[in-house]
């Protein structure tokens, strides 16, 4: 069943998270803008989604992530949901990561996202939702990922103090910890190797459950008349 009226900005929407969180949400009928650092990739999403609007940007712009969420609410005619899933991982111990390294481990995983979201918070409407993705490594940090890790669960101390700050506004913040994904992400690291690690769970059942049902739960509270949730 299609999902009236959700509007929803997918921000990482060129790589595959967000590009399965993109096609996942148009499936069941939200309007989706694509925002991604990849412009090829994200203009052959865009088209495979009937013309969904676009807009590429780096997560060292930050002016720019503050503005994504007004651009999409512009060229969507209103905004419902934000999904981030801005994310790069580097391995190594502390000893031999470099300062540059580790500023962008945490400029692209904690600051670039704090930043979409915050700029989302200021025009979500009540019934709003933001999920986000950190991941299983807030949870079990490992050896050798330490400003990942530490990056990774900065975003996740935000999304849980911002998510209460906003609770009395009707705005849902979902801090979504996907487990180990077989994407290929832990082989494209900025620096080090990935440790070896079980194999990966399936993306598109994993995005679905953690990902796109915290959009359309919240999406459908929002529309469903006060008391009629669960009645026949």
């Amino acid at each position: 069943m299609g999902e009236t009226s959700l509007r929803v900005l997918v921000v990482g929407a060129s790589g595959a998270v967000g590009g399965a969180a993109a096609r996942q949400l148009a499936g069941h009928g939200a309007v989706v803008a694509l925002a991604g650092r990849n412009q090829g990739r994200l203009e052959e999403r865009a088209q495979a989604l009937g013309g969904a609007p676009w807009r590429a940007f780096d997560a060292y712009d930050l002016d720019r992530c503050a503005g994504l969420a007004r651009w999409a609410c512009t060229a969507l005619g209103g905004l419902e949901a934000v999904v981030v899933t801005v994310g790069v991982a580097g391995f190594g111990p502390v000893s031999e990561m470099p300062i540059p390294v580790s500023e962008h481990l945490f400029t692209v995983n904690a600051l670039a996202p704090v930043t979409v979201v915050r700029g989302a918070l200021e025009i979500l409407p009540a019934g709003g939702a933001a999920v986000v993705v950190t991941g299983e490594i807030v949870d079990r940090p490992a050896l050798g990922m330490a400003d990942y890790a530490a990056a990774k669960t900065a975003l996740a101390t935000w999304l849980g103090i911002a998510g209460r700050e906003v609770r009395r506004r009707g705005i849902t913040v979902t801090d979504a910890r996907l487990p180990h994904l077989n994407t290929g992400f832990a082989e494209r690291p900025v620096v080090g190797r990935a440790p070896a690690l079980r194999p990966g769970a399936d993306p598109e059942e994993s995005v679905a459950r953690l990902v796109v049902a915290p959009v359309l739960t919240a999406h459908r509270a929002s529309v469903e008349p006060r008391g009629t949730a669960g009645t026949v």
